[in-house]
């Protein structure tokens, strides 16, 4: 049974909307994030950049005190306002490539620790008590969680219903991407969501693995709100996951023959004109100039649901036991750059000798994530790039 309740949300008058949300903060160039903060005094980048004008920047809970300065004097402003009732909140991003819509709620902590909301990547202990640190210190969460569920007709229908009305936003973002929002008010439609929602027994992290144990650490300490952080809840089906490549530095002090012998005695390895994998077990290689197709043999295949996918097979016959990298997440040597970068982007960072090697994964299938999830296994770090990516401020879950 998935517990989601209504909130009332912090969020934009109807003529900011467009003006205060925005992307992640860490999305931006430096060049871009300066050019948002001097152009835009809405933005929501200015609560997350509150001392950008300062020349001596504050970190930590120093940071997240004027975090929360600067979202109370949004408020005091009149910019944010919050909803008398608490409600749902119906989301539409659409493009030219992608449609995504679902429901914004507050889903519960509990469900998490329970492990009826399922994880498949690791969390990072630093990173979480940073994250709950911000969340205590702030008072607020502006970014939801990217939950997703299998298809429900019921669902469906009453968003469809709520499609056919006024949105309460509606704008256009700089990538050509319409952002709608509807507010669920009626008490009818409030409590068929609840209820479809208690018929489900398993919810999945997409994406903010991150983001929901820092609430889970937050939970042990308080109450109120903090038993419930905001979500974004989609149906499986509209998600769209691309892979992440990963980009090394140096060899280990291995000739590029060397390499390529020792990598022999695990794949086949096709030289193409094309480093793009499009068959199973096959990653691509991009090495001084030339494109491969790297082919798991028969005896290095596992059936293990984590070691049977290509982010492990990697790991566990290249990166590992020939680059000498063993923890991923932590190792200097390894970059990861989303499938959605150009690949003349990391051709040309290859070919400038920034990096000697180019892996090239395909993407996982949702059912496969879910098959992780599902024997509470977990994926090497960086395995999936998961959309929709969300707006931050569009919504705000209140945390005091």
């Amino acid at each position: 049974m998935a517990k989601v309740v209504p909130f009332k949300a912090i969020r934009p008058k109807r003529d900011k909307a467009g003006l205060i949300a925005s992307r992640s903060y860490l999305s931006y160039s430096q060049k871009t994030l300066k050019e948002k903060l001097e152009n835009n005094p809405y933005t929501f980048l200015h609560i997350i950049n509150p001392d950008y004008k300062s020349q001596k920047k504050s970190k930590g809970i120093a940071k997240f005190k004027l975090v929360k300065k600067k979202y109370k004097e949004f408020i005091k402003e009149g910019h944010l306002f919050q909803d008398k009732k608490a409600c749902y909140y119906i989301y539409l991003q659409e493009n030219s490539q992608y449609r995504y819509i679902g429901i914004i709620a507050g889903s519960s902590v509990k469900d998490y620790i329970n492990n009826q909301i399922k994880k498949h990547e690791h969390t990072i202990t630093k990173r979480e008590k940073m994250f709950k640190d911000y969340l205590e210190t702030t008072g607020f969460n502006a970014d939801p969680v990217l939950l997703c569920h299998p298809r429900n007709l019921a669902i469906k229908k009453i968003i469809k219903k709520y499609e056919e009305l006024r949105s309460e936003y509606e704008f256009t973002t700089t990538n050509k991407t319409l952002h709608k929002l509807w507010v669920v008010n009626n008490m009818n439609d409030i409590r068929n969501i609840s209820k479809i929602f208690e018929k489900m027994n398993t919810l999945y992290i997409a994406d903010g693995h991150h983001r929901c144990a820092s609430s889970a650490l937050l939970s042990k300490n308080k109450k109120n709100n903090n038993n419930y952080f905001m979500s974004f809840l989609i149906d499986e089906n509209q998600l769209h996951v691309t892979s992440f490549n990963r980009l090394i530095k140096k060899l280990n002090n291995l000739t590029t023959n060397q390499l390529l012998t020792q990598i022999k005695d695990r794949f086949n390895i096709i030289q193409n004109k094309s480093c793009t994998p499009t068959k199973k077990d096959e990653i691509g290689m991009y090495l001084e100039g030339k494109s491969y197709l790297l082919k798991l043999r028969k005896e290095n295949k596992e059936n293990d649901c984590v070691n049977k996918l290509d982010p492990a097979i990697l790991s566990n016959n290249i990166l590992q036991p020939i680059l000498n990298i063993i923890d991923e997440k932590t190792d200097k040597n390894i970059k990861f750059m989303s499938g959605k970068v150009n690949f003349e982007k990391i051709k040309e960072l290859i070919d400038n000798r920034e990096y000697q090697v180019a892996f090239i994964l395909k993407p996982i299938p949702i059912k496969a994530i879910k098959e992780v999830a599902d024997k509470n296994k977990f994926m090497p770090p960086k395995s999936t790039y998961i959309e929709p990516k969300l707006r931050s401020g569009l919504t705000i879950y209140p945390l005091e």
